[in-house]
């Protein structure tokens, strides 16, 4: 066998850490510590998706993060390359998201975790507001759940049977 170096695939999703987090589990030895990490992984070209994974060390925790993240990248319907297609509304537990599609050059306006999936996802144009608990965890889940909602005006017309120029 030669001895060949293993050269490191090029990555496919940009990632971000969206929460780092220290679970305790108290035993009659003591307290045992372990790390959970939320991540959002995305092409930003339409495609994002989050994870997350437990492990003893804040590194593997990041790594089972990431590969949970890739196996859950869901395809988001983006306007002009740039923004959403009409007002969406996502929920997770108590967490809740509101979603506006923007004119050119407006920006992302949106904070932490939602800013975090939406530039994953390709968004460019885009106005937010974070309606109820602020927990981090819940509020990318309901960002992703308020993209998925999003339908394009070509998938409409194939629904309903019309054409495009009908529909707009």
């Amino acid at each position: 066998m030669e001895n060949r170096k293993r050269e490191p695939r090029q990555k496919l999703y940009d990632e971000e850490i969206i929460n780092i987090g220290r679970v305790t589990k108290v035993t009659k030895g003591g307290r045992h510590f372990r790390f959970s990490a939320t991540v959002a992984v995305g092409d930003r070209n339409g495609k994002v998706g989050i994870g997350s994974g437990k492990a003893n060390e804040v590194p593997d925790a990041i790594k089972k993060a990431v590969q949970t993240a890739t196996k859950n990248v869901t395809d988001v319907s983006i306007v002009d390359g740039r923004t959403i297609s009409h007002e969406a509304f996502g929920v997770q537990g108590a967490s809740k998201v509101l979603l506006k599609p923007a004119s050119k050059g407006t920006g992302v306006k949106a904070g932490g975790p939602v800013r975090s999936v939406l530039e994953l996802a390709g968004v460019r144009d885009i106005l937010s507001k974070s309606l109820g608990a602020r927990t981090t965890i819940n509020m990318a889940y309901a960002t992703l759940k308020a993209l998925k909602t999003q339908r394009s005006a070509e998938k409409v017309a194939s629904l309903r049977g019309k054409k495009v120029e009908e529909i707009i």
